[in-house]
């Protein structure tokens, strides 16, 4: 397990029963996990938009006798990190530092990896394998689709939201689907947390790649596999979510037993369409 801030705070919280503002509290928590135990009760509810008794309701509910015990712990636990040349980095430079960070945080949670690999057996054996992605999820969800399109036999993209939205989740299910893929992405849409519902109601498996194992999908997913986003720059960054996205390709590869003949067959007839300029 990776030793960074980030990491330390998610082991602090595992294993706790979170409200959905407790939740929201956990999640800026780790995005700002280098401040964290600087900040004052008031300016940690300012930065995670709630007030600050719920504040100190959380520090209670992760068992300490009140917020001021909780930092006094933070700063046992999650130690400054040393300066280093960080600071002569430009604002671009330090969006792409913040990146590699989240790159190596998911190489940390990527080290145990049965969870992918119980995830890519979900997915292979959906048929059809529903995925799921809206507003600033949907290139993700759009780029995982295309790709299981070349080894999987019926994958269904569902990237736009409205009132078909259920009724394409339900077909997928009566046409015999037993999980679903969601990319979850900040800000999360509320369609995005009543579709999973719905799924799951259904009784789809919900598998789902969300920014945190505190987003709101957690509630509605049976297997929750984290990948930070950047937030350095003005839209929120997600390599390390485009980059689940390609393990879970690999491990659903491992689940098909068909998946080589299938690139293969498509290789064969890209070359005879002449469709790639190489």
């Amino acid at each position: 397990m990776s030793d960074s801030p980030a990491a330390r705070l998610q082991q602090l919280f595992e294993g706790h029963r979170l409200t959905p503002t407790q939740r929201r509290i956990a999640h800026c928590m780790v995005r700002r996990a280098a401040d964290v135990p600087f900040l004052s009760s008031v300016e940690l509810a300012e930065l995670a938009g709630v007030s600050q008794p719920s504040v100190t309701r959380f520090a209670v509910a992760l068992g300490f006798d009140g917020y001021p015990a909780l930092r006094r712990h933070l700063r046992e636990v999650v130690p400054p990190e040393t300066p280093d040349a960080g600071d002569a980095y430009n604002e671009y430079q330090q969006a792409v530092q913040a990146e590699i960070e989240n790159l190596r945080h998911l190489a940390a949670v990527l080290a145990e990896p049965a969870p992918v690999e119980r995830a890519g057996r979900l997915l292979a054996a959906s048929r059809p394998l529903p995925v799921l992605g809206l507003r600033a999820a949907s290139s993700q969800a759009r780029g995982f689709a295309y790709f299981a399109a070349k080894v999987h036999p019926d994958v269904r993209l569902l990237d736009e939201g409205g009132s078909m939205l259920l009724d394409r989740i339900d077909a997928a299910r009566r046409a015999g689907a037993s999980a679903l893929l969601c990319f979850a992405l900040p800000r999360h849409p509320k369609e995005v947390v009543e579709a999973l519902a719905y799924a799951r109601s259904a009784g789809l498996t919900v598998v789902t790649v969300a920014d945190s194992a505190f987003a709101p999908v957690a509630a509605h997913s049976d297997l929750l596999i984290p990948a930070a986003v950047g937030t350095g720059l003005a839209f929120d960054t997600a390599c390390a979510p485009m980059l689940l996205g390609r393990v879970l390709l690999e491990a659903m590869c491992d689940g098909l037993p068909d998946a080589q003949a299938r690139l293969e067959d498509f290789d064969v007839q890209a070359a005879e369409r002449s469709l790639f300029a190489e």
